[in-house]
């Protein structure tokens, strides 16, 4: 398979090399942690030629006498080197036994730079604090931008190359497969462990036929408000026996695992954040067709979607905003910078534009503005809405 340099976690990565925080790199399975941490060791000997690196990877059959959180302690305390700067880098760590118990020590010693990946329902970003009494420094990693795509395929026209990005998505392990239902069966094999080995094991889930249509509901409603009441109700009707109560956890359990990423509603004016009806959106678009097929695309939710993850993989907190009762597709935050933003397929009717621009145009404040669609041309302004081609928009981390 064919790599390239993720600078935008490497540089992270390497922001914080040599600080004492445990280093836990997260995302979706099969979004590139693994490799992710195999760059950041070729980096680290590169940087440093005499740095003494302990790598231990629990993929490999080597790993597995080290499946105990002693015999893990001892065989790096074992291989330490004094004199020297020590990196440890443990792969797919929830594989140990009491894992933590084995980087807490390692870590208390103060002998060491650590950086782990792991399973995700097993290693939750809510849990971080609890199982690791040292501080620690999340690097979350998504599947492939839209930018990562066009480096990997060497592509230069942003517009049919975002034709393209839109029906294969960023699950990178599928670009070895050279047709489309051989690229699906892939991804649908990824989403498909995520839910069985990782959520069902971890949570001790019994009803999995519950998961499984929450799964296609919630897949097939991306971008739509959603009320987990709403959705009992109806699963109800379906002879699925539940409760609002367990329809929340299991979105909470997804949602863990991220699989999905809730956007709650933000009230423009009121400046408050609202309690109902949440918005869920795919870590990677490319699940829906591997899973519901590519029949009847609604291509603007698919855009929607691709957007949403780049804005939080651009690190804003993200929200779907109200005004008026307009819906506002996003309120995007990060520190005092705040951008309001509507995404859609085309608007090139003067109607669909019209319904795009007017909720911007409502909003009184100065925060910058704009609507992202396949315009294929040039940015331009209107009334101090700045229209963008989202091909542009992905590819420019300027913009």
């Amino acid at each position: 398979m064919r790599l390239i340099e993720r600078d935008h976690y490497l540089n992270k990565l390497k922001e914080v090399m040599g600080t004492p925080d445990i280093k836990v790199i997260t995302g979706v399975r099969r979004s590139g942690k693994s490799k992710l941490m195999e760059s950041f060791i070729s980096h680290v000997r590169e940087d440093d030629p005499k740095a003494n690196i302990i790598h231990v990877n629990f993929n490999m059959n080597s790993a597995e006498g080290l499946a105990e959180y002693h015999a893990l302690y001892n065989f790096v305390e074992g291989a330490y080197i004094p004199g020297k700067n020590n990196f440890v880098f443990i792969d797919e760590v929830q594989m140990c036994k009491d894992f933590e118990r084995a980087i807490n020590g390692l870590h208390a010693s103060e002998k060491y730079d650590i950086y782990i990946t792991g399973s995700n329902a097993f290693l939750l970003s809510s849990d971080l604090a609890t199982l690791f009494t040292g501080r620690t420094f999340e690097i979350e990693v998504y599947p492939f931008s839209f930018a990562e795509f066009m480096q990997y395929f060497e592509l230069s026209n942003r517009y049919s190359a975002f034709t393209r990005y839109i029906r294969e998505g960023g699950m990178s392990g599928s670009y070895l497969y050279k047709s489309p239902e051989a690229k699906y069966d892939y991804i649908a094999d990824v989403f498909d462990t995520l839910i069985v080995r990782d959520i069902r094991q971890k949570y001790k889930i019994r009803n999995m036929p519950l998961m499984e249509r929450l799964c296609d509901f919630l897949i097939d409603n991306i971008s739509n408000l959603t009320s987990t009441r709403s959705v009992a109700a109806m699963f109800s009707g379906e002879q699925l026996k539940t409760n609002d109560r367990t329809v929340s956890a299991y979105i909470k359990y997804l949602c863990n695992a991220f699989a999905f990423y809730k956007v709650r509603r933000y009230d423009i004016q009121g400046k408050r954040y609202l309690a109902s009806n949440d918005k869920y959106y795919l870590s990677d678009h490319s699940f829906k067709y591997a899973k519901l097929g590519t029949k009847s695309a609604d291509y603007g939710r698919m855009i929607e979607n691709i957007v949403a993850i780049e804005l939080l993989r651009r690190g804003y907190e993200l929200y779907a905003g109200v005004l008026y009762k307009k819906e506002i597709d996003f309120v995007a935050i990060k520190r005092s910078e705040k951008l309001y933003i509507q995404v859609a397929g085309s608007i090139e009717d003067p109607d669909t534009f019209r319904r795009e621009v007017d909720p911007l145009l409502r909003i009184k404040d100065a925060y910058p503005k704009m609507i992202l669609a396949r315009t294929m041309q040039e940015a331009y302004q209107y009334e101090g809405v700045q229209v963008i081609d989202v091909a542009d928009w992905l590819s420019d981390m300027s913009i």
